[in-house]
């Protein structure tokens, strides 16, 4: 998804160690402070502006949350979907379908932007300069170049089948290693079951909260056991294990990134778009 400044690929290391560090920060500091870390050790790894960075961590976010309401949807529609399941009262077919439309929305959205930007950034151009002074409408939009510069994938085919593709490999893999953890704990809770756990998993940590989203994962993990009879002692066990079994080696993985690019957490803390 994302390039140098000139088009050309990133070094896989940087792309690793910066997707290692904004996963570890992600478990380490509160308010999903990795996403910005990982576009801040991104931009100092390779010739690629901090905004643009962002930019393409949001148009991934975008395509996760798709592809998790679309396998979500495979477990709601499965023979062993407990029917009419609710959470907070409110339906869960309900939550998925308006979730759905909501991501779709803001695609279709980046998607315009990316085909036609150019009236947009004059738009935006006319906007900033009419009710900000010179130099604060200067870097908006400055900004804003940046931004659009990292919806870039959505308009080559080539680069965005290939997201679509390894989104789904990926979403697919991730629930796969719930589902081996059913079978560990004994759960009888169906494979397809995996789905929906990741997506209620997904969306409940998408909302900054705790380090390493302590208390929410356990809580969404639970809720969702329960909807196919698991007793509540047994589900948080699973949460637990699965949290802590998790937790452990991403976190040794980003603070071995961390060395190699000779930074340290606190760097992370303040991780911003000023130093471009």
């Amino acid at each position: 998804m994302l390039r140098r400044d000139d088009d050309g690929p990133i070094a896989w290391s940087a792309l690793w160690h910066a997707v290692a560090i904004g996963f570890m920060a992600n478990n380490l500091l509160p308010a999903r402070a990795g996403e910005f870390a990982r576009a801040y050790v991104v931009k100092r790894q390779a010739p690629v502006r901090f905004i643009t960075a962002l930019a393409t961590i949001g148009v991934e976010r975008l395509f996760d949350g798709l592809f998790m309401l679309a396998l979500m949807a495979v477990a709601i529609a499965a023979p062993s979907f407990p029917a009419n399941s609710v959470v907070g009262g409110v339906s869960l077919s309900h939550v998925a379908s308006g979730a759905a439309i909501v991501f779709s929305g803001f695609l279709v959205v980046a998607f315009i932007v990316a085909l036609h930007p150019g009236p947009w950034l004059r738009l935006a151009d006319r906007v900033t300069r009419a009710v900000l002074p010179e130099r604060i409408a200067h870097r908006v939009n400055d900004l804003l170049h940046g931004l659009i510069e990292g919806l870039a994938v959505l308009r080559k085919p080539g680069r965005f089948l290939t997201v679509l593709w390894w989104s789904l490999v990926q979403w697919v893999v991730n629930a796969l290693s719930f589902a081996l953890c059913f079978k560990a704990f004994g759960l009888a809770v169906p494979a397809v079951g995996s789905f929906l756990l990741q997506g209620i998993l997904g969306f409940g940590v998408a909302i900054p909260s705790s380090p390493g989203y302590a208390g929410v994962f356990e809580t969404a993990t639970k809720v969702t056991l329960e909807l196919y009879h698991v007793d509540p002692s047994r589900a948080l066990a699973y949460a637990l294990t699965y949290h802590l079994t998790t937790f452990i080696p991403v976190t040794a993985l980003g603070l071995y990134s961390l060395s190699r690019v000779r930074l340290h957490l606190g760097d992370l803390r303040g991780a911003g778009p000023e130093p471009e």
